[in-house]
């Protein structure tokens, strides 16, 4: 579905990257990312995304801070994970269908692209953490628990970032900004898991058929609920984005 500004929640990022990674050459992507993220913060200060600085893929900097943004899809199908042999067994329809919905816009995000000392962005962080495994529930676990001054599996690289996080005041003020609301409970105070969650204490992949199906499920309704929020945000807020 297409809305009034022109955000298609159908749109697949792959059909116009000009490479392999559609976060990097997706020239849709990138608009969409600019013209939904350059909003009004919980502060009521403006954070206008640059997408043509030469500083970075969107880039904002003022009294708030210098920020140099990069794009991640943020839900992962596991369907090209070596050593995964599950995944054969899914039908490949199921398949196709869910790495598609993942590069719709309700499965994208933004975060931090710059490193710090040298150390890994929390895009990194996320992909290579065995822990974590790319799965945006358990990384949104990690942000929830970031706030709230609690260790977690990404403690360490939230914490390079804190500025950053510092941009929406509190868990909520992070949720509401980038239209997370149906990846947690009501009050935000837990996280929906798209497969029973063990205090990190088990393999984020999940381990046989009946497992996968409800992450495919869970994590396609997300998306599927994300989309309509942007779709709604976007006629209801027409003009609060870069300052209008």
């Amino acid at each position: 579905m297409i809305n009034e500004v022109g955000i298609d929640t159908k749109f697949d990022f792959r059909t116009d990257a000009t490479g392999p990674d559609p976060d990097n050459t997706s020239p849709t992507l990138k608009r969409y990312h600019q013209f939904l993220w350059s909003k009004f913060l919980p502060n009521g200060k403006i954070f206008n995304l640059d997408s043509e600085s030469g500083n970075g893929y969107l880039y904002h900097k003022s009294e708030l801070g210098e920020f140099v943004l990069t794009s991640d899809s943020v839900l992962p199908t596991f369907s090209r994970r070596k050593r995964y042999a599950l995944i054969e067994q899914i039908p490949h329809e199921d398949v196709a269908h869910f790495d598609y919905i993942t590069y719709t816009i309700g499965g994208m995000m933004i975060f931090p692209g710059n490193k710090i000392d040298g150390r890994m962005t929390i895009n990194g962080a996320r992909g290579c953490h065995q822990i974590i495994a790319d799965r945006f529930d358990l990384t949104v676990e990690c942000i929830r628990r970031y706030y709230g001054g609690e260790e977690s599996p990404l403690y360490a690289v939230l914490a390079r970032y804190d500025s950053f996080f510092r941009l929406f005041s509190d868990f909520k003020g992070y949720v509401d900004f980038f239209l997370l609301q149906d990846l947690v409970v009501g009050d935000y105070s837990a996280v929906r898991f798209f497969t029973p969650f063990n205090n990190f204490q088990s393999s984020p992949l999940p381990q046989n058929i009946e497992a996968y199906t409800l992450f495919r499920e869970r994590t396609i309704a997300f998306v599927e609920s994300r989309n309509d929020r942007i779709l709604a945000h976007c006629a209801d807020h027409p003009q609060t984005h870069r300052g209008q």
